[in-house]
């Protein structure tokens, strides 16, 4: 994926600036972008040869097998990659010269399966760069930039519970990933800590991060036959889709459900009834991440990262799918 974008996560007027950044990380130090694109469309990757002519598009490609194209399928991850010529010189006991790509590593809200943690560990053990992004990486030391998600769930439920719920539902993210582990075990301790009692029926965990499974899992809480009077979602999609399924059954959002979400994606305040959200930094994780990966591009900086990014976050009660309970 092209560094722009990447960059689009980021402030759109910081855009040029990263960019900028970054090309100036990726040709220092007397490397060269690579003038064919054939290694990232699953291709025949050719390590630099000195008898090699530099005009030759294949002298700026590295070996790295099939990668790109492999995980390329995988909508649960984005990924950048930057093949430079030069190989970049580490010292130490253990480590020899080799050739650099990076990637940022992102969970995205997507039906496809999701980049497992194996496979980004397997890329990073063979010389990929990478930093995680709104995700972690388990058993590994890959750099990642994540959410506060127990201030944010907590804040979410203390608020529920100043409008008068006692019975809230939560349905949870996929458990394949990260953010969706943390974001239920936060709701399970959330809970614990301001009283709030857990019925396990009112938890519901999805398969994908969508609409339909909002939706499903919605239904799901009806057919259980437990009274509730809130749902808790673990991000924006889910909760659009919990909604359409109130609204398809006659059940109005918020008068008699109330509904949140977290995340903040935008343009969903054009979406009515607008929701009571947590909101993370986009911009500001998406610069955080590539602020690392400029760093692990640097040989004096790249071994002095601290593995754990974890930004605030803010619940923005200002919306309307969250009423006091008067039912």
């Amino acid at each position: 994926m092209h560094v722009s974008t990447v960059s689009r996560a980021l402030d759109p007027v910081e855009r040029k600036t990263i960019n900028d950044e970054v090309g100036k990380a990726h040709t220092g130090g007397g490397r060269k972008p690579r003038l064919s694109p054939q290694s990232d469309r699953g291709g025949v990757a050719h390590q630099p040869d000195d008898d090699r002519r530099h005009d030759d598009p294949r002298h700026y490609q590295r070996d790295f097998p099939a990668y790109p194209a492999r995980h390329r399928k995988r909508a649960g991850a984005a990924r950048l990659y930057l093949d430079h010529r030069k190989h970049r010189q580490r010292t130490g006991p253990g480590k020899s010269a080799c050739s650099t790509c990076c990637a940022i590593a992102v969970s995205m809200a997507s039906s496809m399966p999701p980049c497992s943690d194996s496979s980004i560990a397997k890329a990073a053990q063979d010389g990929l760069l990478v930093v995680a992004l709104n995700r972690k990486v388990e058993d590994s030391d890959i750099p990642y930039v994540i959410n506060d998600e127990d201030a944010g769930i907590c804040q979410m439920l203390r608020h529920l519970r100043e409008l008068g719920h006692t019975r809230i539902a939560h349905i949870a993210g996929r458990q394949d990933l990260s953010t969706g582990q943390l974001r239920l075990a936060a709701f399970r301790r959330a809970a614990e800590d301001l009283d709030t009692e857990v019925d396990e029926n009112l938890i519901v965990v999805t398969n994908r991060s969508e609409e339909q499974e909002g939706a499903r899992c919605l239904v799901e809480l009806l057919a259980s036959g437990k009274a509730f009077t809130a749902v808790l979602c673990a991000n924006d999609r889910l909760a659009l889709g919990a909604i359409e399924a109130l609204r398809e059954r006659g059940i109005d959002c918020p008068a008699h459900v109330s509904v949140t979400r977290f995340n903040d994606m935008p343009f969903l305040d054009l979406i009515r009834p607008k929701l009571t959200t947590v909101r993370i930094q986009q911009h500001g994780a998406g610069r955080a991440a590539a602020e690392i990966l400029l760093r692990l591009l640097n040989v004096e900086t790249a071994d002095d990262i601290d593995i754990e990014t974890i930004l605030p976050v803010e619940l923005d009660p200002q919306k309307h799918g969250a009423l006091p309970l008067t039912r």
